[in-house]
């Protein structure tokens, strides 16, 4: 689905993709982790268009996405912090991203009712807490059941009922076929939902393996010690995840 071929981005001296390469596939749930300033951020703004690589190639569905800006219809995005119009009200934002999209008829709206956003619909966005703001913002997302979705740390300041009604959400459309990425600090979030890890360090893919074969090589189950595992005895100098 997602073909990323010697990826390579700088900003100045900074090299912060450097030579990826990954294949992603319908119907997996991938982890994107690494430290701060690994390159997750700049992979993640080049998958959505917004920073042009030097060198290398994204392709989505076998077409090359440079120069064909409508990929991004079949993609639904989760930003870390989703800033909206303050004095906008949650059902005129919704109201406004729906009317963007007039292609659409149908829409997604299992998480907007789920979380109960259709009871506070008339609340401002002004006056609404952050893990508030983070359902509006992943009732965005999956609005367009697009066949992608890339979600920076989706669950960060989510409520433990919310947080599993949107770990639900995402296991569902895995289940549809759909290819969901995940960034997030919080890793035992991510227990029982992720399928692969791809784990970058300064700029580099140190690896991209299923959990399956994660566990086999480490004799761990929880992600989170996994990663610890993998990190101390990995030949290079010891990082931590922050």
């Amino acid at each position: 689905m997602i073909r990323i071929e010697n990826l390579t981005k700088t900003f100045g001296k900074f090299r912060a993709l450097d030579g990826i390469n990954l294949r992603l596939e319908k119907g997996q749930a991938v982890s994107l982790l690494g430290p701060n300033g690994s390159g997750k951020t700049t992979l993640i703004k080049s998958i959505l268009g917004l920073v042009i690589p030097e060198k290398g190639s994204i392709a989505i569905n076998g077409q090359l996405i440079r120069n064909h800006p409508s990929y991004r219809a079949n993609i639904g995005y989760m930003p870390q912090i989703g800033r909206y119009p303050d004095n906008m009200t949650i059902g005129q934002v919704l109201h406004m991203i729906k009317d963007i999209r007039k292609d659409h008829t149908n829409y997604d709206e299992e998480l907007y009712l789920s979380f109960g956003l259709d009871k506070i619909r008339d609340k401002k966005m002004r006056t609404l807490s952050g893990g508030t703001r983070q359902k509006v913002s992943a009732c965005i997302a999956f609005l367009f059941s697009p066949e992608i979705y890339i979600l920076d740390e989706p669950t960060a300041g989510l409520d433990p009922v919310a947080n599993e009604l949107l770990k639900d959400k995402i296991a569902a459309e895995c289940a549809k076929g759909k290819l969901v990425m995940i960034t997030s600090h919080v890793l035992s979030d991510l227990d029982g939902l992720t399928s692969h890890i791809i784990y970058l360090q300064d700029g580099q893919l140190k690896f991209h393996e299923s959990i399956g074969e994660l566990q086999a090589r480490t004799g761990e189950s929880k992600l989170n010690k996994i990663i610890a595992n993998i990190l101390t005895h990995a030949d290079s100098k010891q990082i931590c995840i922050s």
